[in-house]
């Protein structure tokens, strides 16, 4: 496993699309927060440049996030089943490879999101009003979001593992992580004991999030923490033995 992990180390790494990616994302941050202290010089009536709601754009785009995230799933996974044919054809095994290409997507997208908040608490920081308050309740913020995201994360690289088209993914995340909560709600608003089970779906979770850290009474929750273990448990599961038995072709 050790020298497949090399190998398809290196074949990231050599990935410019990837990385072209990272530095757009890391561009828009930084164009978000310079419009954003900026607006006040043309309109002094502008309420909008503050850190909180500088942080809250992050906080408020778990979807957008994780379409980042197939994009860079997509690195390793997307036009290069002719290598997995040929990697599977020298005696490498399935579950290797599946394996193997979530360590290496997964690590870079987290690398890539720590450098992305360590950039909005700097740019939040130094262009507008200083407050030890406000970063840490989005350090907070993005902890419960952290087990959501990730979970995210694996549907995207079980999904593409097992050849499901970027379009059909893109649905799935904004139907668990958008819409999720408001279709649970009323399907099981009359059934006794399942009533109050919307509150414990994605995208209800992803709301409360953003609804606590701009009403300033964030905390930690150890049920998004749950909830993300346990979709991200079932998604590999379901995944690993997809793929074990899928056809290569």
């Amino acid at each position: 496993m050790i020298n497949y992990l090399k190998s398809e180390l290196y074949r990231l790494l050599h990935k410019k699309s990837l990385h072209l990616t990272s530095i757009i994302c890391f561009l828009l941050i930084l164009a978000a927060g310079l419009v954003l202290s900026y607006l006040p010089k043309v309109d002094p009536s502008f309420p909008y440049a503050t850190s909180p709601f500088f942080y809250s754009n992050v906080i408020s785009s778990g979807v957008l996030i994780l379409i980042v995230g197939l994009l860079f799933n997509i690195a390793l996974t997307g036009k290069d089943i002719t290598v997995i044919k040929q990697s599977v054809a020298f005696g490498i095994s399935r579950k290797v490879i599946f394996w193997s290409k979530l360590i290496l997507t997964l690590s870079y997208f987290i690398i890539v999101c720590l450098i992305g908040i360590g950039l909005m608490v700097v740019l939040g920081e130094n262009l507008f009003t200083s407050d030890t308050q406000v970063v840490i309740s989005f350090l907070l913020a993005c902890l419960n979001m952290i087990p959501i995201i990730l979970s995210g994360f694996l549907i995207i690289h079980t999904l593409k593992m097992i050849k499901v088209g970027e379009a059909y993914i893109v649905i799935t995340l904004f139907f668990i992580y958008t819409f999720s909560g408001d279709i649970l709600r009323p399907l099981f608003r009359s059934v006794s004991g399942l009533n109050n089970l919307y509150q414990y779906a994605p995208s209800t979770l992803l709301t409360e999030n953003l609804l606590n850290f701009m009403n300033e009474s964030v905390k930690f929750e150890f049920s998004y923490w749950l909830i993300g273990v346990v979709i991200s448990l079932i998604t590999l599961l379901i995944g690993s033995q997809k793929f074990a038995k899928i056809s290569i072709d």
